[in-house]
């Protein structure tokens, strides 16, 4: 049975793991991003925490790589990330098979996922299925009929990009009032501030913390939070028509605080199609959907 080194690249931390391919995590390690210190430091630590995987006795077949975009998912080659600036021009696939000659298979973080839960989570995925990650940013993959969808040239389309409000905030993506600037962790940290300047907010984890002591102005905030994911959720029901779409990141994590408000959105704007038949559930896979995508990335080309 093969074993699949996979690593998540995430603009917090770097996970790496190793991954059996019925799915079972084997081993894993994490470290902290560190965008800031660029493209080839983060190379080191990923290739020294690859390599102790190796030192303990697993025998790795390939490499998988989820890894947040614009990047191209067959020359490996990162573009202009937001989260992880100074980063464009890297090449994961040239690092990594250089280093280990492996074969290496790389993929947008949040399509990783989705074949990551479609294959192993949400109850084995069946039909036209969505996975949104809503964290340090906003994204998704899409799987229809049973296969990941790519747009012109192979890109990864940016759900997390669409226009919820042109009057909101400006986003690094040059659009103001996207769904990531206004409903992702560091999103609801800067309404927070905007509305208590003197009180600083370390993470969404501790609005949401506050909302469930019942302290109002969070309170207030997952509304607002709840009302533009429904937004968004609502224009990706009313656009694409999937039988089911899985949430996961860090701030579903929270979900019971703003989920119900969310529904009630969908419910009011999704009235040209059965949005009801449309099932939207928690992520099964939880935090190791990363790293179990990475090597359904790698599967999935090379086996």
């Amino acid at each position: 049975m093969k074993t699949i080194g996979s690593v998540d690249i995430g603009g917090t931390k770097i996970a790496v793991g190793a991954v059996r391919e019925d799915g079972k995590l084997l081993k894993q390690h994490e470290c902290p991003t560190c965008p800031e210190k660029g493209f080839q430091h983060a190379m080191t630590r990923i290739a020294s925490m690859l390599r102790n995987l190796s030192d303990s006795g697993l025998l790795l077949d390939g490499i998988g790589v989820g890894c947040p975009g614009p990047l191209n998912p067959f020359s490996g080659v990162i573009g202009d990330v937001g989260t992880l600036p100074g980063w464009q021009g890297g090449n994961l696939v040239g690092e990594l098979e250089s280093e280990f000659g492996l074969t290496v298979a790389v993929e947008n973080d949040a399509d990783a996922a989705a074949l990551g839960e479609a294959r192993w989570g949400s109850d084995a995925t069946k039909g036209n299925f969505m996975y949104v990650t809503i964290s340090t940013g906003i994204g998704g993959g899409m799987i229809f009929d049973g296969r990941l969808y790519r747009g012109v040239d192979g890109a990864h389309p940016e759900i997390g990009h669409q226009v919820l409000d042109a009057s909101g905030r400006q986003c690094y993506c040059g659009a103001r009032g996207c769904w990531e600037i206004l409903a992702s962790g560091p999103a609801m940290v800067s309404w927070m501030h905007d509305q208590q300047p003197q009180k600083q907010f370390a993470n969404a984890s501790e609005i949401c913390a506050n909302a469930s002591r019942g302290d109002p102005l969070a309170l207030q905030c997952m509304q607002r939070e709840g009302y533009y994911i429904g937004l968004g959720l609502a224009n990706l029901i009313t656009l694409f028509a999937p039988d089911k779409i899985a949430l996961g990141g860090g701030v579903m994590k929270s979900s019971s605080l703003f989920m119900d408000s969310a529904r009630t959105v969908i419910r009011e704007i999704c009235t040209q199609i059965p949005s009801a038949r449309t099932q939207i559930t928690l992520a099964s896979l939880g935090p190791d959907v990363g790293l179990l995508g990475a090597a359904q990335a790698w599967l999935l080309r090379y086996q």
